[in-house]
């Protein structure tokens, strides 16, 4: 426990990120239900990046295990930054719209590990998803809202 602490007070302090909506982040089912919202829609809607990064704690990421061209898997990591910049582009042209389908949590005290399975469409209408996959979610709470610390997603 001493080491702990003792490594906790060494942190540097991450950069501030956005206040998120207080309706956000109450709880898991609220904060998982705004990621899948704040990523989702038609073509050349701008998606409101200061809410997605709100989601996250201070020293969030996200990771794609991808195939390369030599078709074996590797990981592809980013910040909540870096993800609306490398993305924002693809929606400016493209519709995308991203719903979980299946959900499986696991809780340990202020710690939640939520395996979120999706499915994405190109239109909401669409009877069959372009592709499926999993979200895994690592989120706290600090007691007053729950922070998204990580997501490693693959999809198919």
């Amino acid at each position: 426990m001493i080491s702990t602490i003792a490594f906790i007070l060494t942190v540097q302090t991450a950069p501030k990120l956005p206040d998120a909506r207080p309706e956000d982040v109450k709880s898991v089912d609220t904060i998982v239900a705004a990621l899948y919202d704040v990523i989702s829609g038609p073509a050349g809607k701008p998606r409101d990046w200061t809410r997605f990064k709100s989601l996250f704690s201070p020293k969030g990421t996200l990771a794609a295990v991808v195939k390369g061209k030599d078709g074996k898997p590797f990981l592809a990591t980013m910040t909540p930054d870096s993800y609306a910049t490398g993305n924002a582009p693809y929606f400016e042209m493209n519709s995308f719209f991203e719903k979980e389908t299946k959900r499986k949590t696991m809780k340990a005290m202020d710690i939640v590990h939520v395996f979120s399975d999706y499915e994405s469409r190109k239109a909401v209408e669409d009877k069959k998803p372009f592709e499926s996959g999993t979200n895994a979610i690592q989120m706290y709470s600090d007691g007053t809202r729950w922070y998204i610390h990580s997501i490693l997603w693959q999809g198919n």
